[in-house]
Formats: C-alpha cells, sequence, structure tokens
C-alpha cells in the first residue's frame, strides 16, 4: 500500500453543477474588441458563469482589417448584459500589445482594477493581415506576428505567473488559455507563414508553460478553434468551407468560448498542458 492518501469519491452535492461556476473569479480576455469575435463570445461565457471580466481592446488594429473597428461600449455592453452574478464587474481597456512594455503594464492595470486578484487570463489576441507564403514573407512580416503572436504572449504568462505566485498558498482558480490556429494539422497554411510559426510556437510552448505553472496551481492549455465566422470572409468560398463541417455550417465564435469557459472552472482543474481541437469535425 502506498503512503499517499487517496481522495475520497465527491459527495452527491459536489457532483450538482454550480450554475455559476466562476463566482468570485476575475478574468482577463485579450482582443475582446468585436461583438464578431471570439475574444467577445468568450467574455461573454465568462461573465455569465459568475466572473469579473476585463476586456482588453485594440481597435487600431480592427480598424485596418476589412471588417472593421466596433464600438467598444457596444462590446462592454453584450458582456454586461451576460452577467450571472450581479456583484460581478465588466471593464475594458486599451493596450498596443505590440510594444514589449505593454504585456505586463496591462496585467498589473486589470489586478488593480479588478481588486489585487486576477485568476483567469485568455490570451486571445493576434495580429491578423501582413502576412504572405513562403515566397513573399519576409523580416518585417516576420517580426511583427512574433511581437504580437507570440512574445507578448508569453510576457502576460510571465506576469500572471508571478502574480499568481505572490498570492497566499491555495488561492483556487488559476487559468491560463491560449490561442492557436490548427497549424499543425494536415496542410497545414502556407498562406500565412508568419501567422502560422508563432501560433505553432504557442502550441509547443504549452506543455513547457503548464510545468512551469504547475507550483503555483495554474493550469495551462491552449485552443484551437478550427475555421469560425469572424464575418472576415463571405461569398462562394464561405460556402465551400461550410460544406466541409458535418453541421453544414461554420463554427460561430461561441463554440470555441464554450470550451474555453468550461476550461476556466473548477471541472477542469485535473487538464493541463493540452492542445485541443474545437473543429467540429471540419474535413480537410
Amino acid at each position: 500500500m502506498g503512503t499517499v492518501p487517496k481522495l475520497p469519491p465527491p459527495p452527491p452535492e459536489e457532483l450538482r453543477r454550480d450554475p455559476l461556476p466562476l463566482r468570485g473569479r476575475t478574468a482577463l480576455v485579450t482582443g475582446a474588441s468585436r461583438r464578431g469575435g471570439i475574444g467577445h463570445a468568450v467574455a461573454r461565457r465568462l461573465a455569465a458563469y459568475g466572473a469579473s471580466v476585463c476586456l482588453h481592446h485594440h481597435v487600431e488594429h480592427d480598424a485596418a482589417m476589412p471588417w472593421g473597428a466596433d464600438r467598444i461600449e457596444d462590446v462592454v455592453a453584450s458582456v454586461r448584459e451576460a452577467l450571472g452574478d450581479p456583484d460581478a464587474r465588466v471593464l475594458a481597456g486599451p493596450g498596443d500589445l505590440s510594444d514589449p512594455a505593454e504585456p505586463a503594464a496591462l496585467h498589473a492595470r486589470v489586478v488593480e482594477a479588478l481588486g489585487g486578484r486576477l485568476d483567469i487570463l485568455v490570451a486571445n489576441h493576434a495580429l491578423s493581415g501582413s502576412d504572405g507564403d513562403l515566397d513573399t514573407v519576409d523580416a518585417a512580416m516576420l517580426d511583427a506576428h512574433w511581437a504580437v503572436d507570440a512574445r507578448s504572449v508569453l510576457l502576460l504568462v510571465q506576469a500572471h505567473a508571478r502574480h499568481r505566485a505572490a498570492l497566499p498558498p491555495g488561492t483556487p482558480g488559476g487559468r491560463v488559455l491560449m490561442m492557436t490556429s490548427g497549424q499543425d494539422i494536415a496542410g497545414g497554411m502556407p498562406g500565412e507563414i508568419a501567422y502560422a510559426l508563432q501560433k505553432g510556437a504557442l502550441a509547443s510552448i504549452t506543455r513547457s508553460l503548464a510545468t512551469a505553472l504547475a507550483d503555483h496551481a495554474v493550469t495551462v492549455n491552449t485552443v484551437n478553434p478550427g475555421p469560425v465566422d469572424t464575418d472576415y470572409l463571405t461569398g462562394e468560398v464561405y460556402d465551400a468551407i461550410a460544406a466541409r463541417f458535418p453541421a453544414g455550417r461554420w463554427g460561430m465564435p461561441d463554440d470555441p468560448a464554450r470550451l474555453l469557459a468550461w476550461l476556466a472552472t473548477d471541472e477542469a482543474g485535473w487538464i493541463t498542458g493540452q492542445v485541443i481541437d474545437s473543429e467540429g469535425g471540419f474535413r480537410r
């Protein structure tokens, strides 16, 4: 017989799901500046589960994209409507994460705004566009995607690890959730070399970060949401991609958001170091 005590089976009351599993928890969701995006959907799910949520945005990025920028006031109002706990709050603030000093500064601002503790970090932001294939990619493209898609995420995780290490032992709820893009699945992303390179780096570093944060009771997982309709594609190509899903439709932002929100709860506390595909059976 071993000397390590075994945990008993949970009592019946613990098997019943709490309708607000994130009550009292706090979250930062980066890249949550558009109601059509995954970040907004994740923030609404976290809020609906009881968490207080801070939305990071960089409107200048969206304004330069074909889909355009959204009004941050409308994004905040949408998330606030989903609040499950009347005592929870929804905040928002800007940040240019291409600046190497901004990830730690953003994390510190959010911790202060949320009362001194941040439980859940969802690194959803990414640089879109300005990419190329192997023939056209250049150093500027590589550097731009590295700064936003990988470096800023790692610096945010670093700030979060330091913050959680300073909290009292046993503080519950430490979560880091990152986003990748299926670049490791058949076919890859040959038309977006710079983007795929940095997203691949996040997938590869997931297990190392999970090990590094384990002693701080923080889990680290990465989600590949698959093709998601975030208003960037229309027409015949849109229809052709929809036909590749068994359901006959694209993934919608709330599809990966459900998984991400669940990974933030205590029910997912035994899952860490994983890259999880949420693709609805997409056929390549």
